[in-house]
């Protein structure tokens, strides 16, 4: 165990290596050293921790395309990522022929303070060659409408993800800040432009999540690069380690909000900065005046220890204790498409005189409990005109919900009958479902597989305003068949329509 009896040996530690380093696989060359001697001529050298990240982002398979299609970068603020993006940006105009690089922030602010950055290095006295490179008249200074064109036909662009939706990300290299808070809706759009792309690279920075950050597109993005699911992705995280004795040390200093020795190391280990450009004094007020949570995921770069594991809301005795019968009723329709866009939840819900009653349509072993099948609901919704059989069925899901109700409407379905919910109207499902199967008023019929794998691992995920919604701490997307039913549960409490007749169940 390491004890710190005085800052001093810190500052001879040098700089903190990675806490987890994932390198893509089937790289046969590195272009790492371009980029760094690119940024050292222009008069920013990198940082060792810098070029480590460029080091296993930067290699190169035996077609000459990119080795790490997705780059992961974790890391506590005020570290320098913003200096990484910029010389990654300027390799790519200058060395690597790629037409049209972005920046991209979460928020306006930070997407022009790397903007500002480059200008930094354009305008430096010492840097007339690479004026000499940028295009005349191709500084773009307008709000949201920051670019450099250079001379050669590169472009690099930077951008504000908030009201952009995702439109206009297409691009060789897209860089995207801020990622703990990179939206579901935005990652599907900008997936679909970059697909078309025929060496792209996307970069994630972001810090550890907070509570309230929507951070389901970073964590998915993370999991599959350590979890070996994705052999092209790169992923460098800068963080402590909970589990090493110098965190367990240094642990009741920063429950009771003491700066010592002990503090300061692991803020080292997480932050690889720490000895070239920390405040340290700063940091300091940090720990005395933040909670340990917060610090944690500030300064430490520690991520939600339910990251990665299994949990679930609705526990097993509850959700047994809400099986009952089919029953008849006035019945409505719920379909809920996963975050990643890979999977789609159909329940219905049956309002009845004592309350409300929940089951999937299909065979819940059949091929809608893991896949995306918009042409079968379509056709199953159409024959013999099913459809008036519910009051209203509504649809969630930014990656597909626009293309199922499109598909209705082709298919017959009245778009009286569709309903596309909103995000304020997903969220109030989610509570109202919840609650609903804690007090009995919502019932579901035993055995439904999909639903019930489903309810085993979804647990709530705040959201910003107190709101929260499903997100599924196993497999990708299996939150969709809970939030199907949930939809559905809403739609039948609320809405005043009636269809023609009742039935019993869900007749296929």
């Amino acid at each position: 165990m390491i004890r710190l009896t005085s800052s001093q040996p810190v500052a001879l530690l040098g700089e903190a290596p990675p806490r987890v380093l994932v390198e893509p696989r089937g790289a046969r060359a590195n272009s790492w050293e371009d980029v760094a001697d690119l940024s050292a001529t222009a008069g920013i050298v990198l940082d060792g921790w810098q070029e480590t990240i460029l080091k296993a982002a930067m290699g190169e398979r035996r077609d000459a395309t990119w080795a790490a299609k997705r780059v992961g970068v974790t890391v506590p603020r005020q570290n320098g990522k913003s200096q990484l993006l910029v010389a990654r940006a300027l390799a790519g105009a200058l060395l690597f022929g790629e037409k049209k690089i972005v920046i991209s922030a979460h928020q306006q602010d930070t997407a022009r303070e790397a903007f500002s950055k480059l200008m930094e290095i354009v305008e430096d006295e010492a840097n007339a060659w690479l004026r000499e490179r940028v295009k005349p008249g191709g500084i773009m200074q307008a709000l949201n409408r920051e670019a450099v064109k250079f001379a050669n036909g590169a472009t690099i662009q930077f951008k504000a993800r908030s009201g952009a939706g995702g439109k206009g990300f297409s691009s060789d290299c897209l860089m995207l800040d801020e990622a703990q808070i990179l939206g579901s809706r935005a990652w599907t759009s900008i997936n679909s432009t970059m697909s078309a792309m025929p060496n792209p690279q996307v970069w994630l920075l972001g810090t550890a999540p907070q509570e309230e950050d929507d951070s389901t597109v970073f964590e998915s993005v993370r999991a599959a690069a350590i979890e070996g699911k994705s052999t092209s992705a790169a992923w460098c995280e800068w963080g402590a380690d909970r589990e090493s004795p110098e965190y367990a040390a240094a642990l009741p200093d920063l429950k009771s909000r003491r700066w010592t020795p002990a503090v300061e190391y692991i803020c080292w280990s997480a932050n690889p900065a720490w000895n070239a450009r920390m405040n340290v004094e700063v940091v300091q007020g940090e720990c005395e005046t933040y909670s340990v949570e917060k610090f944690g995921q500030d300064r430490l770069g520690l991520w939600s220890e339910t990251t990665g594991k299994v949990s679930r809301l609705i526990t097993a005795s509850q959700w047994r204790n809400a099986e009952a019968p089919a029953t008849d009723g006035i019945r409505s329709l719920g379909v809920a498409f996963s975050a990643s866009g890979t999977v789609m939840g159909v329940a219905g819900a049956t309002k009845h005189p004592d309350g409300f009653h929940a089951e999937l349509p299909w065979d819940a072993r059949g091929s809608l409990a893991g896949s995306v099948d918009i042409g079968r609901v379509a056709r199953w919704l159409a024959e013999d005109e099913r459809w008036r059989r519910f009051a209203q069925i509504t649809i969630c899901g930014p990656s597909h919900d626009e293309v199922l109700r499109l598909a209705l409407i082709d298919a017959g379905v009245s778009k009286s009958r569709i309903h596309i919910a909103t995000t304020a109207e997903y969220y109030d499902s989610c509570s109202l479902g919840y609650e609903a199967i804690l007090n009995g008023s919502l019932t579901h019929t035993e055995g439904q597989v999909a639903l019930e794998e489903s309810v085993a691992v979804s647990d709530k995920k705040a959201r910003p305003g107190g709101a929260w919604g499903w997100n599924s701490t196993g497999d990708d997307g299996l939150e969709a068949h809970i939030e199907a039913m949930c939809l559905a549960y809403r739609t039948a409490r609320t809405t005043r329509r009636k269809p023609g007749k009742k039935q019993r169940g869900m007749i296929l």
